[in-house]
């Protein structure tokens, strides 16, 4: 099989049974460390619902992620530029961003935009980095979306585990979601090191949180976004201006 980072010739790892019907089986690329399952065609009944049941730190994910962009975006870009957040789910993330006071923009081609609506991407604007959260597992065809994501900003902010040393097997790893069959692409530290030279971008590892990014940011000076434990973030969203009520006056004339 063909690997969707680089695309050299795959080895099949291990096989393993997903929504507790489908024994898939599982490639690695040793030559860009990703790890890909075969062709998903189970993917229309794995989103029957687009954030799956199992997915109970939902909320609590998007409260430390709001907190954890205030210190990242407040300190290191452009604040009062326009952002996207790329496969948005239900627009909790974008409104807690707008509620800080961040313009930021929903975009999201498989779920309901429910909290966000309003807060459209708009193709046409510019933007000064694109976020994108718990997504990056789920690309079926991953360079095309990193592609798609590089044509908003040349800044790609996404969450995602990378692969433990040596790769586990399906029992050992909660990562792979066999019980809801929507996790089917998985990275290596070595495979975002891959894609960032492909695209001559800086690659930032902060854990499960990842930067791909034209400007020069030094991981020494990132580790303050590790004080948003101790608050750090209310110090930031002190210099914005939340925008709940200009949103609520804009939506409201528009009824």
């Amino acid at each position: 099989m063909q690997c969707k980072i680089c695309s050299k010739n795959n080895q099949q790892v291990f096989a393993s049974k997903i929504l507790q019907k489908y024994e898939i089986n599982y490639f690695h690329c040793k030559y860009c460390g990703f790890v890909q399952t075969e062709d998903p065609f189970w993917l229309e009944e794995a989103y029957r619902e687009s954030i799956n049941i199992s997915d109970t730190g939902y909320i609590q994910r998007n409260i430390e992620l709001s907190q954890t962009l205030t210190i990242l975006l407040g300190l290191f870009f452009d604040k009062n530029t326009k952002f996207v957040d790329y496969a948005g789910g239900y627009g909790v993330l974008v409104r807690m961003m707008r509620d800080i006071g961040f313009d930021f923009f929903w975009d999201d081609k498989y779920t309901t935009n429910l909290f966000a609506r309003g807060f459209e991407y708009k193709e046409d604007d510019i933007y000064e980095a694109v976020t994108s959260f718990e997504s990056f597992e789920h690309f079926v065809n991953p360079i095309e979306e990193i592609e798609t994501l590089l044509k908003i900003s040349n800044t790609i902010i996404f969450s995602t585990k990378l692969l433990p040393d040596p790769i586990p097997q399906p029992a050992d790893w909660w990562y792979y979601g066999l019980e809801h069959g929507q996790h089917i692409s998985f990275y290596s530290q070595e495979t975002f090191d891959f894609i960032a030279k492909k695209y001559n971008l800086n690659y930032i590892n902060l854990d499960d949180m990842h930067i791909f990014t034209g400007k020069k940011i030094s991981p020494l000076k990132l580790k303050i976004l590790k004080l948003r434990k101790f608050g750090m973030h209310k110090i930031v969203e002190k210099r914005l201006e939340s925008k709940t009520w200009e949103d609520h006056r804009l939506m409201s004339n528009k009824i």
